[in-house]
């Protein structure tokens, strides 16, 4: 029986947590362009979208639960150690990605408010 080396499961968990680190970055940015768009309900769904990572997240005390899988394959702890991000990306995600996020749903809302419900 052939066994995967600790390198190709460990490129294999990064793959992965890479593509899924994606799909919650796009899902920020589509906060933004369904907000332009005047798609309030699809804003409002990617902004929950990205409120169960946030919950996953909180859970799982701020560290995401692939990270210890990651670490069973390697001894390095660097910040991009369990991602193909850039090692100041990794340790600064949260920061990086946090004001977007709530800036979408503040943009969002604004928009909704002043432009669909018309106030003034």
């Amino acid at each position: 029986m052939l066994r995967a080396s600790p390198s190709l499961i460990l490129a294999a968990i990064k793959t992965a947590h890479t593509i899924i680190w994606g799909f919650f970055a796009g899902w920020i940015v589509a906060i933004w362009v369904f907000a332009l768009e005047g798609a309030y309900f699809h804003s409002a769904l990617s902004s929950g979208i990205v409120l169960v990572e946030i919950v996953v997240l909180a859970v799982s005390g701020w560290n995401c639960p692939i990270t210890p899988t990651a670490a069973r394959y390697t001894s390095d702890r660097r910040a991009n150690f369990d991602i193909y991000l850039p090692e100041w990306l990794a340790r600064n995600n949260r920061m990086v990605f946090g004001g977007p996020y709530v800036g979408g749903i503040v943009f969002s809302l604004g928009r909704w408010i002043f432009v669909v419900a018309d106030v003034r």
